[in-house]
């Protein structure tokens, strides 16, 4: 772990750790493969950051709680089980560097892992009467699902506009951080129209992830070479979307034919990649990263909290800073 993750995780190093325990007890099976299951998962887990935004997020208006740790369990349960349920979608056999559940256990039983955790989840929320922290969550979920299909959908005809993008990383990986913030500040008690700025704040942090996410697709200089996975998935992310939108018709034809092959070799999604470079994709999408960074931290600084702000902006720093 990156010594910047660790001086973040500093005012919640012990409230992490506890809810470390707990997330592994709420995960509990009498049933001995998926027990053996649940161990695997929690090994690989990550970096931990949405429940980061959920404890940072409570802690912003008093103590982290029982209800804060509650929330962090559930958005990490339903967070994993949508996971599970996207290795099996994408026939994927990695994650994080381990093998994924679909590749060990096969289809079947991933599925069946999927649909446990997410009923852990629902569980734990409806055991402990969290029934605003559930729908804050479930609306998240619901519209993951959407923006998932809508990108399916569009990539059929690779006709997506910037307000179809947008509105597709908004449902499918914003929607989960502002969940998460919302929880948090609801975890605290806090009324309706401070859960809703959190809500605000989640929501342009997590399409500035995005956008960072679209642009290590492109390599660079602090990043390396370009993974071209989207490209070769036929993701239409906002460097293409910008680019084709600069080039003459011809152009944009021979670019569109190859990112709707579904056999490119590597020079082929090198020179999508230079295109987009060419166009003024990638400055044209850092403008918008940027954009959305600050909205992020102009909400923080605009709302009334007891705690110190300082630890929530600079996540949303590391997490657009990051080099993959």
């Amino acid at each position: 772990m990156s010594n910047r993750l660790k001086e973040i995780q500093q005012p919640i190093q012990s409230e992490l750790a506890e809810f470390e325990v707990r997330f592994r007890q709420s995960m509990k099976s009498k049933v001995a493969l998926l027990d053996t299951i649940m161990t695997y998962i929690v090994k690989r887990k990550g970096k931990q950051m949405r429940p980061m935004f959920v404890l940072l997020s409570a802690r912003l208006f008093g103590e982290i709680n029982e209800r804060s740790y509650r929330g962090a369990s559930l958005v990490e349960l339903l967070h994993t089980a949508t996971l599970v349920h996207d290795d099996v979608v994408d026939d994927a056999d990695r994650r994080r560097g381990f093998f994924s559940i679909n590749a060990l256990w096969k289809n079947k039983v991933a599925v069946l892992v999927g649909d446990y955790l997410l009923s852990k989840g629902l569980l734990l929320a409806l055991k402990n009467k969290d029934f605003d922290m559930l729908e804050i969550l479930s609306t998240a979920v619901e519209e993951m699902s959407e923006g998932e299909l809508l990108q399916m959908e569009k990539a059929r005809k690779l006709d997506i506009t910037e307000e179809v993008y947008f509105d597709i990383i908004s449902k499918k990986t914003a929607s989960l951080i502002a969940s998460c913030c919302a929880i948090g500040a609801a975890s605290a008690n806090q009324p309706e129209k401070v859960i809703n700025q959190m809500h605000a704040f989640g929501l342009s942090a997590g399409i500035a992830f995005q956008i960072k996410d679209d642009l290590l697709d492109f390599g660079g200089d602090d990043i390396g070479k370009p993974t071209g996975i989207d490209i070769i998935e036929k993701k239409m992310t906002l460097p293409l979307i910008h680019a084709l939108q600069q080039a003459d018709r011809s152009e944009r034809k021979r670019i569109i034919k190859i990112v709707r092959s579904d056999k490119k070799k590597k020079a082929e999604v090198m020179q999508v990649v230079d295109f987009v470079r060419k166009h003024g994709g990638i400055k044209y999408a850092h403008q918008h990263l940027i954009a959305y960074r600050e909205k992020a931290i102009g909400i923080l600084k605009e709302m009334e909290h007891t705690g110190d702000p300082h630890y929530l902006e600079a996540l949303v720093e590391f997490v657009i800073d990051r080099n993959k």
